[in-house]
C-alpha cells in the first residue's frame, strides 16, 4: 500500500520552538457555526435551482485558454458533486477533470500520492501548468499540492475550505475522524495549513456557511505571496459548488492569463456586482 508523501503537508510554524527562526502563527478560530446556520444548509437546493435563471449571465463569464483544471470534492463526496461546476468550466473553454478517486474519505494512505501523480501526469502531458480547485476538504489537498509543486500549478481556488481554523471550527470534524481514521487535532498541530501556497490563491467563502466557520476560510495577508485574496459570497457550505456567484468568481479567476494575476475587481463592474460580492474589508475577522 502506498504511503502518503511526507511533503504534501508542511510542518507547522506554530509548533516551532522559540529561537528556531520560524515565526509563530496567530491563534486559530475555534468556534463552529451555530446550529441555526447548520440548519440553513438546506438552502443549497435553492442555490442549485438558481443556476437556471442565472445561466444567461453565467454564460457571459470570461473564457479560458483550454488549460487543465483539477477539481477536488469535499469530505464524503465524489466527482459527481463537482460535475455541474466542471461542465460549466468546460463550456467556458477550460479543460476540467475530477480527482478520480471515488469518495473523499480524507487523506488515507495513497490518496495524496495519487493526487500528486495525477497532477504530474497532466503537467507532463500538456506542458502547461494546472489550476487546482477544491471544495471544503478538497481545497486542503489543492493548497498542499501547490505548496509542494508550485512549478506545476497555475493557481489555486478553494470553496469553503477550513485551512485557517482549528479542528473545532467546523461541524464535521468528528465525521472526518470516522471517515479518515485520523485525529484532526494531531494533524492541525503538526502541519501548517494556514500558510498560503506560493502561487495565485483565491479563497471563496460565505459568512453564512453552516459547516465551516467563515473565519477559518480567510487567508491572511502574506508577504511571501502577495497574490492571495478572499472573495465573499452569499451561500451555504453545501451549495458553494452550485452557487451562481461562486461560479462566476471561479470563472473570472481561471480566465486570467498565466503570469497576469490581478485581484478580483468586485467594485469595478457596477453597483450590482458590488452587492453580490460583499466587501470583505467591511469589518475585521473575529
Amino acid at each position: 500500500m502506498a504511503r502518503p508523501s511526507p511533503k504534501l503537508l508542511q510542518p507547522n510554524p506554530a509548533s516551532a520552538k522559540p529561537g528556531s527562526g520560524i515565526p509563530e502563527q496567530p491563534a486559530l478560530h475555534n468556534v463552529p457555526p451555530s446550529a441555526w446556520l447548520l440548519a440553513l444548509e438546506m438552502r443549497a437546493v435553492w442555490e442549485f435551482g438558481a443556476l437556471l435563471p442565472a445561466w444567461p449571465l453565467l454564460a457571459r463569464a470570461p473564457r479560458g485558454d483550454s488549460h487543465h483544471v483539477m477539481v477536488f470534492p469535499g469530505l464524503s463526496a465524489n466527482d459527481v458533486s463537482t460535475m455541474p461546476l466542471r461542465l460549466y468550466l468546460q463550456s467556458l473553454k477550460h479543460t476540467p477533470w475530477g480527482w478520480e478517486q471515488g469518495f473523499n474519505l480524507g487523506p488515507r494512505p495513497g490518496v495524496l500520492d495519487e493526487a500528486k501523480d495525477h497532477l504530474v501526469r497532466t503537467f507532463e502531458a500538456t506542458g502547461r501548468k494546472v489550476s487546482l480547485i477544491g471544495w471544503s476538504l478538497g481545497g486542503v489537498y489543492a493548497r498542499e499540492l501547490a505548496k509542494e509543486m508550485p512549478h506545476m500549478v497555475r493557481s489555486v481556488i478553494t470553496l469553503g475550505t477550513p485551512f485557517a481554523g482549528s479542528h473545532k471550527s467546523t461541524n464535521v470534524w468528528r465525521i472526518y475522524e470516522l471517515a479518515s481514521g485520523r485525529s484532526v487535532e494531531r494533524e492541525a498541530s503538526n502541519y501548517d495549513l494556514p500558510a498560503a501556497p506560493p502561487v495565485p490563491t483565491t479563497s471563496i467563502y460565505s459568512r453564512s456557511d453552516g459547516v465551516v466557520a467563515w473565519q477559518g476560510s480567510v487567508q491572511s495577508l502574506s508577504k511571501a505571496n502577495p497574490r492571495t485574496e478572499n472573495i465573499e459570497v452569499m451561500a451555504s457550505h453545501l451549495g458553494l459548488g452550485f452557487n451562481p456567484s461562486a461560479w462566476w468568481a471561479v470563472a473570472d479567476r481561471l480566465a486570467q492569463p498565466e503570469g497576469g494575476w490581478k485581484p478580483f475587481a468586485r467594485e469595478d463592474r457596477g453597483r450590482v456586482h458590488g452587492l453580490i460580492y460583499p466587501d470583505p474589508k467591511r469589518d475585521s475577522v473575529r
